[in-house]
């Protein structure tokens, strides 16, 4: 079902078409969640510090392919606005070659160097085998995660964000049930969870794409089809600047996870934990600012732009709003929450966990504030400022993070709170360069 986002009341419009997206993208956090709550409760800590410790480097390897599909998403969008058909489907079959064949790059260089890679991230050697079965089967899964956000972020520039939903929602139930049955029923120990992961993965990719082409038949491949000259480099620029936005975030993140790993295999149990409960907690402020970045698009496609001045102040809003409720169940929380994944006799792991929540949590309208901003650039047709605003994000966190850990009264605090700062230096930074654009009246390029 499509929904034009031009039209219509403006805040109920948002909330309406980013409400499915929000909880699609909470249930596509149960693909790891699921397998660190299976592993952890009947395999041990050391299985939860393995898949922990692997979900970051897939996250980050993921999150190329991801932004990739985001910026295509966003082309896709504009011309959906300007009600251009044929000039849009040639910019989704270039963007289908072009992150089709980067998924499978990926997954030729991950399996290469899958030795060295884990052990640049420094993992402890009594978990380096158990890591390494663990990512080698998830590896298999990198293709459908192409296929299953490709169509996603192709049928929500439609204006339709439920599709997505049901896909996501019955394949979660799934993984769920398989990790069950894999791991304790045949005791198949991380291996099995990855088996189920990359099982649900590849029933939503290939369900999703099968899906699109019968609802969307304008949309399919014909042989016959006429490349428009243009398109390809049009996606590039919008998707390479999305996708270095995405990789440089999260290989920051890859960076901070070997400092983790660094202190042991406790800290990596307790940051593993933390880490889902964190992305969990704000993940609907980051879908939301997504399917803002969608409204501002498809807007500056039909030329509306008081609609997305308008927009922009319910945003955030509405983001504000639901990062300070959010911050404070977490605070309240936190040690309840470390025990989803922890078992309650692990008393330092659990404490290590609560410290982390108790600092990222307390600020996290920092955040919300951010992936708003991200998308605010990204629909404008700004994309290099969201990177720009995401390097100084994680290179502060990255620099402060290696700078406090070592000294010894600060130890894993200063990685705690070098993540705060980053957000604050990034917000203030964007907020200045909105404010400077607004006053300039240079709001849209020209």
């Amino acid at each position: 079902m499509r929904k034009d986002l031009t039209a219509g009341p403006i805040t109920k419009t948002m909330l309406l078409f980013a409400g499915p997206m929000i909880v699609g993208n909470l249930l596509q956090q149960f693909y790891n969640i699921a397998d660190s709550f299976v592993v952890g409760q009947f395999v041990g800590p050391d299985a939860l510090a393995a898949v922990g410790s692997a979900y970051t480097l897939m996250t980050f390897l993921t999150s190329i392919l991801i932004g990739l599909c985001m910026g295509s998403g966003a082309v896709f969008s504009y011309y959906f606005g300007k009600n251009e058909p044929q000039r849009m489907r040639s910019r989704v079959q270039a963007a289908f070659l072009l992150i089709g064949g980067v998924s499978i790059l990926i997954n030729v260089i991950a399996f290469a160097f899958l030795d060295g890679i884990l052990r640049l991230l420094q993992v402890p050697p009594e978990l380096f085998a158990m890591m390494k079965g663990y990512v080698f089967i998830i590896l298999f899964g990198i293709f459908f995660i192409f296929l299953y956000n490709f169509f996603a972020f192709l049928l929500r520039a439609l204006g339709n964000s439920v599709a997505p939903l049901w896909f996501l929602g019955s394949t979660v139930v799934l993984n769920v049930g398989l990790d069950l049955l894999f791991v304790v029923g045949f005791n198949w120990g991380v291996e099995g969870a990855a088996v189920a992961t990359v099982l649900a993965q590849a029933v939503s990719g290939v369900g999703i794409a099968v899906y699109t082409f019968y609802k969307e038949p304008s949309l399919r491949f014909y042989r016959d089809f006429q490349y428009e000259k243009g398109a390809a480099p049009e996606i590039l620029r919008f998707s390479l600047a999305s996708s270095a936005q995405q990789s440089v975030m999260n290989f920051g993140v890859l960076m901070v996870q070997g400092l983790v790993n660094s202190f042991g295999a406790q800290v990596m149990a307790a940051f593993a934990a933390a880490v889902k409960i964190d992305s969990f907690a704000y993940m609907p402020a980051q879908e939301f600012a997504n399917a803002y970045s969608l409204f501002i698009s498809q807007n500056y496609g039909a030329g509306k732009y008081e609609r997305i001045k308008t927009g922009t102040k319910s945003a955030f809003g509405m983001s504000i709003i639901f990062c300070v409720a959010i911050s404070a169940v977490v605070f309240v929380f936190a040690q309840y929450l470390m025990m989803i994944f922890i078992s309650p006799e692990n008393t330092e792991i659990i404490s290590v966990g609560v410290g982390y929540l108790r600092v990222e949590g307390t600020f996290y309208c920092g955040i919300g504030v951010l992936f708003l901003l991200y998308g605010y650039f990204r629909g404008i047709n700004r994309p290099i400022m969201s990177l720009v605003l995401t390097i100084i994000s994680l290179g502060t966190r990255v620099a402060l993070a290696y700078l406090l850990a070592p000294i010894p009264q600060i130890g894993v605090w200063g990685i705690w709170w070098a993540v705060p700062i980053g957000w604050a230096l990034a917000d203030i930074m964007g907020l200045v360069i909105m404010a400077t654009l607004t006053k300039r009246r240079r709001i849209f390029p020209v």
